[in-house]
């Protein structure tokens, strides 16, 4: 790699970055005046069921001490120079940090995730090509059967169907949660979180492999198609042959970066997936703050997703930058 290309790369990062930092003040300055203006009193998320029991006194402290009985704009100045400091602020229903339900809550939802999304680039991607070796076959037919239904079809209520098949009916696995109920936090062992992950990921995978396979199989008939393959078909190459030297390149890259690009899906996904199977993850996290009005925790989360999917969509586009062709060989980025 020369020169030129580390420059082209590091002029790429620092657009990244400007980009980043603009959606970043967006995202807090929206999310932020929406949640203000919203039906949710923060200072009844912060008392709970003693809501009776605290006459107006007392409220008026709590809201000084949480500062939330001054001016939006001051609210939002305070609020952000403590974010630039690293301070997220102290979740109301949890009574502690929200850096650190985020940082408890990330490790769990990222093994879920990141399973998931293994699975369904895996599965997709063989389904896409197989789809395509096999066009207008029955197999053909089915796996876009399959893909179609499945684009279609709620992850809450695959979540469900996986939940009664497979925990209820048949028992194979546990009904929910991240770890078995009444058993100390020492004696969990990590047989027992994979046992619990396992529904869950199947519900996201399953879910997720319709658009790569989809985009996969199209790609691929597209390869199949043109004029070089033609004459390896002339030539005598056939099967896994003719997919291996000449197909597996122009359909691998595609479909690496529709799946990294997926990360904004995969999060939407899992919040649904977590809620309905009662793991601990962000998703979970995230359904508890909006209901129960934890404005702290709702805004951190907010943040933590949309860096989470910007990222996913960077390693997308250094992906194409550093491995296709025509991004090497181009003048532009």
């Amino acid at each position: 790699m020369n020169k030129n290309r580390f420059g082209k790369i590091g002029i790429f990062l620092l657009l990244k970055g400007v980009r980043m930092a603009t959606l970043l003040f967006a995202i807090c300055l929206i999310s932020f005046l929406l949640i203000k203006n919203s039906p949710i009193d923060p200072i009844q998320a912060y008392i709970g069921a003693d809501m009776l029991k605290v006459g107006p006194e007392q409220r008026e402290k709590i809201a000084e001490y949480w500062g939330v009985n001054q001016p939006v704009t001051v609210q939002f100045l305070n609020w952000g120079s403590a974010l630039l400091k690293g301070d997220l602020g102290t979740s109301m229903i949890f009574r502690r940090p929200v850096s650190e339900i985020i940082g408890e809550r990330f490790l769990n939802s990222l093994v879920l995730m990141m399973t998931a999304w293994a699975l369904s680039g895996i599965i997709g991607f063989v389904m896409g090509v197989v789809s395509a070796m096999k066009k207008d076959t029955w197999l053909d037919r089915v796996i876009k059967w399959y893909c179609y239904t499945l684009a279609s079809t709620p992850t809450f209520w695959m979540g469900l169907l996986v939940l009664i098949v497979f925990a209820v009916w048949l028992r194979w696995f546990p009904i929910g949660m991240g770890v078995p109920a009444g058993v100390l936090a020492e004696d969990v062992t990590v047989l027992d979180k994979m046992k619990h992950l396992i529904l869950p990921a199947i519900t996201l995978s399953m879910v997720g492999v319709a658009n790569v396979a989809l985009h996969t199989r199209q790609k691929l008939i597209d390869v199949l198609s043109s004029d070089y393959i033609l004459f390896a078909r002339a030539r005598g190459e056939r099967g896994f042959t003719l997919f291996w030297r000449h197909g597996l390149r122009n359909v691998a890259l595609p479909a690496i970066t529709l799946q990294f690009a997926a990360f904004s899906e995969l999060f939407g996904g899992a919040v649904l997936a977590e809620q309905v199977f009662s793991y601990p993850g962000l998703g979970q996290a995230t359904v508890e703050a909006g209901i129960r009005g934890d404005v702290p925790l709702l805004l951190g989360l907010v943040i933590f997703s949309t860096l989470f999917v910007f990222v996913g969509n960077l390693l997308a586009d250094l992906i194409y930058l550093l491995l296709d062709p025509r991004m090497k060989e181009g003048r532009t980025i």
